[in-house]
């Protein structure tokens, strides 16, 4: 899996909403653009599928901009990714056979070892919330460390 440029766009843009929507109200996209260098257009696209996902709220007007819609230790990365991206998968292979009825030659053990690696990756993206990536943003907590 590969994650894709809307679902890196997409966190660092919510990162951003956490590292300083607490203290500064909502933020405009102008805003999370220039602290972050992604491009607006295409952030505004984002926002707007991260809105439809309930992640954020928006406000219009003076002072307007856009918010986290639930706290950041509430917010997974799966989410996020699900959210610009779909759901999360290895590929797109089906569910593995149960019953050991294969069409082809090893396609049963590939099957379930993509299911497992997928599982693995839906596993490591749920454990991470904004607030644990905003702690090591602020440097309060170690980066994780690759295994």
């Amino acid at each position: 899996m590969k994650v894709s440029t809307r679902g890196d766009y997409a966190s660092r843009a919510l990162l951003s909403l956490a590292l300083h929507g607490e203290t500064e109200g909502p933020t405009t996209v102008r805003d999370i653009a220039e602290r972050t260098g992604l491009p607006q257009p295409y952030l505004e696209q984002i926002l707007l599928a991260l809105k439809g996902a309930g992640l954020v709220r928006s406000k219009r007007g003076v002072g307007g901009g856009y918010i986290l819609a639930r706290p950041p230790d509430e917010i997974h990365l799966a989410e996020i990714i699900r959210a610009v991206d779909g759901p999360i998968a290895l590929g797109d292979f089906g569910e593995p056979h149960t019953d050991g009825a294969c069409d082809h030659e090893g396609q049963c053990v590939l099957l379930a070892l993509w299911h497992l690696v997928g599982s693995e990756i839906r596993h490591q993206l749920e454990a991470w919330t904004l607030a644990d990536i905003a702690t090591m943003a602020r440097g309060e907590r170690a980066w994780p460390e690759p295994t």
